[in-house]
């Protein structure tokens, strides 16, 4: 198939284009570069739309010039932080973008959409491992705004029951392409094991550990960790479902979570560097555990995470940082 990515150049949506890529797809990167990375369609040589998905005419062209088969929508802001300071940036950017997105679509007659949602939209969960009958009730705009557009999405296939679409809520998005080509370059970085990794690097003093009191084995947060890859192969086949299921909403996940703790000694193995640590009081709004349990996704689209330890995802990640201490910005 023909795809757009939209927020192709950034972490997600690079690898995802990448995969579709070596699967025998054509990917059209579109993304106004404002966090994505111009320089991965080159790594790619895969075409690029430098663009706003708010500027209809040049999404419509897109859509039409590239016959598009499916877009695939990458392009949101993730910070819960910045979500609950800047809360109308996020509604603007998440959910009146999608609509202008949905809209193009309707209008250029592409009607297979996949869209990347996230384990927010279920905020404080009753019980772990996460399905997907567990209550959507999120506790942030990020996690509100995601949560918005899967509606949106319901009630546009209502009006239109051509129009096709999947909602894959994951996890920890992490790790690096094995191969080494692309990597993850957030800025600020606030992703667990890019920290760890920069501080392996130098890049950064040591790591800070918030909450040391949880009750889990050590203490310490529960988290589950996804590799990338794993990640882009799932939109890949839920995109090849679209025409047979209509709607598809599944959990991304490895069905395990593993500790801060246990992320940081996973990463001193990989890298044969201490990880210096502070250790700090806990955070407001930090659940405890949080892993997912994607049984609906081995079942509906045939998939499951092919990376399921910390230490095989932060080797992978390590490859890529040892060797772009600061990013796309300069090779080391």
């Amino acid at each position: 198939m023909n795809v757009l990515v939209a927020g192709g150049a950034g972490y997600i949506g690079s690898h995802t284009a990448k995969r579709l890529l070596e699967s025998g797809h054509t990917p059209v990167i579109y993304d106004n570069a404002s966090r994505g990375h111009k320089i991965v369609a080159g790594i790619l040589n895969v075409p690029a739309v430098w663009a706003d998905l708010k500027d209809r005419s040049v999404l419509l062209s897109a859509l039409r010039d590239y016959r598009i088969d499916c877009v695939m929508h990458f392009a949101a802001y993730t910070a819960v932080g910045e979500s609950v300071e800047q809360p109308l940036m996020y509604y603007r950017n998440n959910v009146a973008t999608t609509i202008s997105v949905l809209q193009a679509m309707a209008e250029a007659g592409v009607r297979r959409f996949v869209f990347s949602s996230t384990c927010a939209t279920y905020g404080d969960p009753d019980q772990v491992p996460i399905t997907e009958n567990e209550k959507q009730a999120p506790v942030s705009p990020y996690g509100r705004s995601k949560l918005m557009v899967e509606q949106i999405l319901k009630d546009q296939a209502v009006a239109d029951p051509q129009f096709k679409f999947a909602a894959l809520r994951y996890f920890n998005a992490s790790g690096c392409a094995s191969d080494g080509s692309l990597g993850e370059d957030h800025d600020p970085e606030t992703h667990l094991i890019p920290v760890v990794l920069q501080a392996a690097l130098g890049k950064r003093a040591g790591i800070t550990v918030f909450g040391t009191d949880y009750p889990t084995p050590d203490g310490t947060n529960v988290r589950d960790y996804i590799h990338v890859d794993d990640l882009a192969d799932a939109h890949i086949a839920a995109m090849g479902k679209l025409d047979d299921l209509g709607q598809i909403f599944c959990n991304l996940g490895t069905g395990n979570g593993f500790s801060v703790k246990q992320v940081i000694a996973a990463a001193e193995k990989v890298t044969g560097k201490t990880i210096p640590v502070t250790y700090g009081p806990r955070r407001a709004g930090d659940a405890i555990t949080l892993y997912a349990d994607p049984s609906r996704a081995r079942e509906l689209l045939g998939w499951q995470a092919q990376h399921t330890d910390p230490q095989s995802i932060i080797a992978s990640a390590w490859n890529w940082f040892s060797r772009h201490p600061d990013g796309y910005a300069r090779k080391g």
